[in-house]
């Protein structure tokens, strides 16, 4: 069977490996390793994602909710927002074991004791997120990728707003007017783009 980043279970052993990224505004050494998201660097689009994010002070109250990365992989969107918000609850989450595994060791090589990672399932259903961010899963499929949406947009606070990267190659414009048409109690629109990757806004008035 052909393994991929959202397997939950990747065959072979872990064989962690640093690399050095820009996050938190510093450069910061993590570990990564085979079979999970972009394993070699901070890919462009989680790049471009963290650069086009708006300041803290333009989302408002929002800002002091809690924070989700949907689809961690090994850890850069948590990573860098528990290191720009230490105060702020940071959820990361990912189906892959082996992401969430990289993310932990990730969180402690970085003192970032707040940071929850967590499978799905662990995520408690009462918590409601001022912020989801995501570089989401495409390759997962259409069908999979809707139902992944379906069950964490319903989970932002009032006010709340999520920030998504995608390629334009990839199905930017067709997931854009699917969420506007999906959940309509949220204002969709795109705020940036760059280099092919468009940033997907979601708020919930």
């Amino acid at each position: 069977m052909t393994q991929h980043y959202f397997s939950e279970s990747p065959d072979g052993e872990l064989r962690p490996r640093e690399i050095e990224v820009a996050l938190g505004g510093a450069p910061r050494t993590v570990v990564t390793a085979g079979g999970v998201f972009s394993p070699e660097q901070l890919d462009r689009g989680t790049a471009i994602l963290l650069r086009e994010l708006p300041e803290r002070d333009a989302l408002g109250a929002v800002s002091s909710g809690p924070l989700l990365d949907l689809g961690c992989g090994w850890g850069a969107i948590a990573l860098d927002a528990a290191l720009d918000q230490p105060e702020r609850e940071v959820w990361a989450i990912d189906v892959n074991e082996r992401s969430r595994e990289l993310t932990r060791m990730n969180a402690d090589r970085l003192g970032l004791r707040h940071l929850r990672v967590a499978s799905p399932d662990e995520v408690p259903e009462d918590v409601r997120f001022g912020e989801i961010r995501s570089n989401p899963p495409i390759r997962v499929g259409k069908e999979s990728l809707h139902g992944i949406l379906r069950r964490w947009l319903p989970r932002l606070a009032d006010g709340g707003v999520a920030h998504l990267v995608v390629a334009k190659h990839l199905g930017a414009d067709s997931l854009q007017r699917w969420i506007a048409s999906e959940f309509t109690d949220l204002d969709v629109d795109r705020p940036a783009r760059d280099k092919g990757f468009h940033i997907i806004r979601a708020r919930r008035a």
